[in-house]
């Protein structure tokens, strides 16, 4: 079996991130990035299935040439190739221009996976719809918010929990599943991976390369884009309540003066 997962580059959540002053995207050169954390337990559940099954693991990324590093560390934690989509005229795409390049980079795999994994959302867009457009792209059924997965045959079945109840699904392969940072616990690459992953392939494509014209994707085409932007402020120093004898009632003052209560 074939599998893709679908990973991304991202700032550092720990890091101070912000936006670019020329056209309001998401600054990714002058900030750490790293392979978000959510695609980490897709990545640990491609393997996991692999060991299982003897299947072959393929990590594609759409980003600048930064972005190499979170397919670094997915071929360090086991995955056997990558493919890297590298072209700058995808600056500043939005969620259906990713779809769009993701799409048509697993179209010219070969061969076709049989499943593509991805994480539930992206760490700093953090918007989820992506897996679910990809799905709707490729043609195939798009199982999402997977805390379980087994790959039975030619179905794969899924546990979704939600606030209320916990819901099985099951879908006929090939399929697209998004999974929760519930499903696993990635595992840090070890030595022995690290040496391997230097000779692992790795294949980077541009547009050209999978027919996409550039004015279907980019700022330009994006439908939405980040009309601006500021530091957030600086935290004041809190109201202290002294207590002398009516500190309840001043604490409730001050509740109803802000419409708390």
């Amino acid at each position: 079996m074939n599998i893709v997962v679908c990973v991304k580059y991202v700032p550092d959540a720990q890091a101070d991130r912000t936006f670019s002053d020329s056209d309001n995207t998401t600054d990714r050169t002058n900030v750490p990035g790293l392979l978000s954390e959510l695609d980490e337990y897709a990545v640990e559940e491609a393997l996991k299935i692999a060991e299982a099954t003897e299947s072959e693991v393929t990590v594609l990324t759409v980003g600048p040439a930064e972005a190499s590093e979170a397919t670094k560390k997915a071929l360090q934690m086991g995955a056997h190739a990558a493919v890297h989509v590298q072209d700058e005229a995808i600056h500043g795409s939005d969620a259906l221009a990713t779809s769009l390049v993701l799409a048509k980079a697993i179209e010219k795999m070969d061969p076709k996976p049989d499943l593509v994994l991805t994480g539930m959302a992206s760490t700093d867009g953090t918007m989820g719809v992506v897996p679910t457009m990809l799905a709707e792209r490729l043609g195939l059924p798009a199982v999402t918010y997977a805390s379980e997965l087994t790959v039975d045959g030619g179905a794969v079945t899924i546990r979704r929990d939600g606030d209320l109840a916990s819901q099985t699904i099951e879908a006929s392969l090939p399929c697209l599943v998004s999974v929760t940072d519930q499903i696993n616990e990635p595992r840090y690459p070890s030595f022995k991976g690290i040496m391997a992953a230097k000779k692992k392939p790795v294949q980077t494509w541009s547009l050209g390369d999978l027919g996409v014209e550039a004015g279907q994707v980019g700022l330009a085409g994006a439908w939405t884009t980040v009309e601006s932007f500021a530091a957030r402020p600086p935290r004041q120093q809190g109201t202290i309540v002294v207590d002398e004898g009516d500190g309840g009632a001043k604490l409730a003052g001050f509740l109803a003066e802000r419409k708390f209560v």
